[in-house]
């Protein structure tokens, strides 16, 4: 696997398939840490990271609220809310299934942007 050549969606992809394989122990905190020192370390060096993400999903979430990024992603896959931000294990598996299926969904909309641009 050349993670050095893949698109950044082919390496969100090849993350959510092995996410202990990046991070160790899998849990939510760890992946949107992750997620959030792999942003800096594209914008330090020039790249895109995620610019957008926020802003996309609070679009595809149709309202704003103060949180950011990490509590769009909760508002999304559990609509009905949360009662604490250490969730339970079965609604932290949802809510990782959905932050990867949503970054696809952004990654896919910027690639196709970045083609008719």
């Amino acid at each position: 696997m050349d993670l050095t050549g893949m698109s950044e969606r082919e390496y969100w992809a090849n993350v959510a398939k092995r996410p202990g394989m990046f991070i160790g122990r899998t849990t939510l905190t760890g992946l949107e840490a992750y997620l959030d020192g792999y942003n800096h370390h594209s914008w330090r060096h020039g790249g895109p990271g995620l610019d957008g993400w926020r802003e996309w999903l609070v679009a595809r979430r149709g309202r704003d609220c103060n949180h950011g990024w990490h509590g769009q992603v909760r508002h999304l896959a559990l609509p009905d809310g949360w009662d604490h931000w250490e969730l339970p294990p079965d609604q932290e598996q949802h809510v990782i299934r959905v932050l990867f299926e949503l970054l696809d969904e952004f990654l896919s909309d910027r690639e196709a942007g970045a083609r008719t641009a």
